[in-house]
């Protein structure tokens, strides 16, 4: 397949103050007698749309519990503060959009299917654009037009609520499915792409209207039953599949997923992804941040370990012993995606044939995240060119399975066409819906303590499955903990492996030192890495302690939406804050 690199021309590339951005059209050459008299005119203007869609670290940087940093996002840490401007607060990619869709020339063009092909790709950035802003603010202005220069009443505008908002993005997918064309694309938006983005989106709101019970809002099985509907039409059309092949640069299908360069190898599953290239120079940080000691030295949280199954199925967590394993034999006979996810015994890089055991050097719990990786060559500063998923068949299986189980109609037949798919692909069984109903696994109802379903053994399955197979994939576990209202996770301690006390540790049993835990003094000219014992839990052995000086908090009654940025309310005083925000 052809590559399709998109390169944004000055011509179309409109950049404003955030203060002003509303009243100004962008007419250094695009104007309303000028334009969109061609097909090709609204393919150039539309074109500026992709660059709204996440890259880089929005794909793979992790904020919530499933990935520990040298440093704590402030939603994290639960130290954001009230600001007096901030950038998640801007709308110029709205006023883009909605340039477009009430153009008089785009709305009179001639050819009405043309047309309608290009407002359908509008309408699907314009519910991308609102879905975000409703995940972080909730109530907001809704604008459907461009605003003029001196429109003081659209410029002044309350806040919407939330209902009218999510019935207006449904409004705008919906549009999007039935004008997109039904073709495959890694790169462009099709009506798939469309039916991906539905199934996100209704599966988020009816979740969060489920268990945010304070906002007292509606409808939360409609939506539910939009995210079915998207999802299964999207299952249903054949066009996807899960990937399987085992031609990739491991051989394992589910680590060649994030290790190939390009998406085509593995088109089968993804629906849509964003270019990276070499010979253009447009390039990423990926491998950058996972290999240096400077960026942030990401590793697994010891819950999300602990939450691997078995390779039987069996529950690691049901092991008399398990929370004090060592590393060697807790990972052993897991679900194979945690060896495809992290380093464990014997793994080696991609084109190396050196073995490799984790490296706390960059790695600040000992489970040293592997996924996405590919041929050392692209480890420097800004040096990554491996194109990003940005939706894939595996999420809109997953949704389909959650959203039917939360609705009270899920049967094992939806489990086998959903979530047997993931597991086949690395050799686990099959979940049974009897067997996770009957005995509900006790670790992970600790975790989850807001499920209100009969379902309940099943959806904690389901939520497990969910945090194993998209870990560091478009930041969905925050998503998932904002919507479920399980925020109090970011807050708990965060952990690594278990060292039962000092000494001199060989973790993969290759014959070598990797790891010396000490008391008292730092031993001097070590060779390996040095962790002091007052960094276990217990202080004399435990589990590695991350960022133990830190006490993180997650307010309930105020941190599962952002804060209105003070200044945005000097400037309009009809908007409102959002609870307990001060």
């Amino acid at each position: 397949m052809k590559k399709i690199y998109l390169i944004f021309f000055s011509t179309i590339l409109f950049t404003a103050c955030n203060k002003d951005f509303l009243e100004r059209y962008p007419t250094s050459t695009v104007s309303p007698p000028t334009f969109f008299t061609s097909e090709n005119d609204f393919k150039i203007y539309t074109n500026q749309f992709y660059s709204f869609l996440p890259g880089g670290t929005d794909v793979f940087g992790e904020t919530a519990d499933n990935i520990v940093k040298s440093s704590l996002d402030p939603e994290v840490a639960g130290t954001r503060l009230l600001p007096e401007t901030d950038s998640k607060w801007n709308w110029d990619d709205l006023r883009a959009i909605n340039f477009l869709l009430t153009s008089q020339n785009a709305i009179n063009y001639r050819d009405v299917t043309v047309r309608d092909k290009y407002f359908g790709l509008a309408r699907f950035f314009r519910a991308m654009f609102y879905f975000k802003k409703v995940q972080l603010y909730g109530d907001l202005p809704w604008y459907n037009h461009a605003i003029e220069s001196g429109d003081s009443i659209s410029l002044k505008k309350a806040r919407d609520p939330r209902t009218l908002i999510m019935d207006s993005v449904l409004a705008d997918i919906n549009f999007a499915i039935e004008k997109l064309e039904a073709t495959k694309s890694v790169e462009r938006i099709t009506r798939y792409t469309a039916l991906a983005l539905k199934s996100r989106i209704c599966l988020y709101e009816g979740t969060w209207r489920k268990y945010h019970t304070a906002f007292n809002l509606p409808d939360a099985d409609k939506f539910l039953n939009e995210c079915v509907s998207a999802s299964e039409t999207l299952m249903n059309s054949g066009a996807y599949q899960v990937y399987t092949k085992t031609t990739g640069p491991t051989g394992k299908p589910y680590q060649d997923l994030f290790a190939t360069l390009t998406i085509d190898p593995v088109a089968d599953e993804v629906i849509l992804g964003r270019r990276y290239s070499a010979e253009l120079n447009i390039r990423h940080g990926l491998q950058f941040y996972m290999t240096s000691r400077t960026q942030g030295k990401p590793g697994l949280e010891k819950r999300l370990v602990n939450s691997y199954l078995m390779a039987d199925g069996s529950r690691f967590t049901d092991i008399a012993g398990y929370d004090t394993m060592q590393f060697y034999n807790e990972i052993q006979n897991r679900d194979p995606r945690l060896a495809q996810t992290i380093r464990t015994p014997g793994y080696t890089r991609i084109g190396q044939t050196t073995v490799l055991s984790p490296d706390f050097q960059t790695t600040m719990t000992g489970y040293q995240p592997t996924k996405w990786l590919n041929i050392i060559a692209y480890d420097g500063s800004g040096q990554s060119v491996n194109d990003l998923l940005l939706f894939r068949l595996g999420e809109v299986l997953l949704n389909y399975a959650e959203a039917k189980a939360e609705l009270g109609t899920i049967s094992q037949q939806d489990i086998n066409i959903s979530i047997k798919l993931l597991r086949d692909r690395v050799g686990m069984p099959n979940l049974i819906i009897t067997d996770a109903n009957t005995k509900p696994d006790a670790y992970q109802a600790a975790l989850y303590q807001n499920i209100s379903s009969t379902n309940k053994g099943l959806l904690l399955e389901i939520r497990r499955e969910r945090r194993v197979e998209l870990v560091m994939e478009n930041d969905l576990r925050w998503e998932d903990l904002m919507r479920w209202k399980e925020g109090h996770l970011v807050a708990e301690p965060f952990r690594g492996a278990y060292f039962p006390g000092a000494g001199l540790y060989d973790l993969d049993k290759n014959g070598s030192t990797d790891l010396q835990v000490y008391a008292g003094n730092k031993p001097a000219d070590a060779s390996y890495y040095q962790v002091p014992v007052s960094d276990l839990t217990e202080g004399t052995k435990g589990n590695i302690l991350v960022l133990k000086n830190i006490t993180k908090v997650f307010n309930e009654d105020r941190d599962y939406l952002w804060p209105i940025p003070a200044g945005q309310i000097a400037l309009n005083k009809n908007l409102s804050q959002n609870p307990n925000w001060k």
